[in-house]
Formats: structure tokens, sequence, C-alpha cells
């Protein structure tokens, strides 16, 4: 079992930055590739960025590529993801989640793959 807790969301003005946490316990974090999904109000969750559990691999969305930037430290037990530029269509519940592999290089971005999540938190960009 491991449990997620994400940190990080708030209210930012178009062009701003946030930077979301992922603090996972558990079981040993560094055998989970990790992955950020959001879902903004009547859609459909949808994949943002996931990294493997080396973090060698990072994987993005067509749609934040070259904003945001997801990180893990192992030691730590903790998932980053860096937002810059952020824009008001990236308002939405973010949600961290954990997907057990012994791949090293995988990190899925279909949410029906992950075995556990993260509660969300908002993170809400003004324009």
């Amino acid at each position: 079992q491991v449990q997620l807790a994400e940190s990080g969301g708030g209210l930012v003005q178009a062009g701003g930055s946030l930077r979301l946490s992922c603090a996972a316990s558990g079981r040993t974090f560094s055998t989970y590739a990790m992955g950020w999904f959001r879902q903004a109000p009547g859609k459909e969750r949808e994949f943002v960025a996931s990294i493997s559990w080396s973090g060698g691999g990072t994987y993005y969305a067509d749609s934040v590529k070259g904003r945001f930037t997801i990180s893990r430290t192992n030691a730590k037990n903790t998932v980053y993801l860096q937002m810059n530029s952020l824009k008001p269509e990236d308002t939405a519940v973010y949600y961290c989640a954990a997907y057990f592999t012994v791949v090293p290089g995988r990190a899925p971005p279909s949410a029906h793959e992950y075995d556990y999540w993260g509660q969300g938190t908002q993170v809400t960009v003004s324009s």
C-alpha cells in the first residue's frame, strides 16, 4: 500500500509558476513510476506528465511540453511538478499517482494503469 499526498496548489496569474509536490509513504517509493494527472470541471481526467522509477524516463502531454517539468527525489519519497508559463486552461485539480513496475523506463500515460492515487490539489490560473 502506498499513500500519496499532494501539496503546492493555489491561485496564480497567467504566466506565473507553481511547484507541486507529492509525498509518498508506505511501500518502497523507488519501485514505482509516478504520474501527474489533472481534471478540470466537466472534463475527464487527463495525463500531464510521468517519470520512471529511476528518473531516467520522463514523458509529457503535448499541452504542457516545454512548460512543465517532472522530477523525483527517491531519498525523500517525493515527486515534483514544476509548472511555468501557466495558462488559464491549466486550471484543474492535479493528482499524483503511483504505478508499480520493474521496467526501468516505463511510466505510462494511461490513468487506469496506476495503482494508487492522491486526493488532489487545486490549481487555479487567472487571466
